[in-house]
């Protein structure tokens, strides 16, 4: 029982994020989801890997998830909020870029990925 409440009081007093850490959390969350939007929406693979993948770093790095990085820091402060942004922000940039036909001919694919590596790359690196 006393672990229990130990953990708890662990992660109550983890220390702050910085501002430069917060911001990488954010575009972190943002690069798996528009990943993960495109081969849903394109490519018919719905297994949102990229987010999970970022979720166990997260867990297993900061004690956290991609659920609470969505209510504690982005703006909106609700990971519902978020989700309903992002996709109608994905959604958006798909219709300008002639839907995903004109998506998978462009290099969008590969700035996607490579954006997000580049994320999960920093996220790695963080003391």
């Amino acid at each position: 029982m006393l672990l229990i409440a130990g953990l708890g009081l662990e992660s109550a007093a983890a220390a702050p994020l910085d501002e430069a850490t917060k911001q990488l959390l954010i575009e972190a969350v943002e690069a798996a989801y528009v990943v993960d939007l495109y081969h849903s929406r394109c490519r018919s693979d719905g297994s949102n890997r990229r987010t999970e993948n970022l979720n166990k770093l997260l867990a297993s790095r900061m004690r956290m998830t991609v659920l609470r990085v969505q209510d504690d820091v982005f703006p909106e402060r609700n990971y519902r909020k978020v989700q309903e942004r992002l996709q109608r922000e994905f959604l958006d940039m798909l219709a300008e870029n002639g839907g995903c036909a004109g998506v998978k001919d462009s290099e969008l694919p590969v700035e996607f990925r490579a954006r997000y590596d580049e994320k999960m790359r920093a996220i790695e690196a963080l003391p």
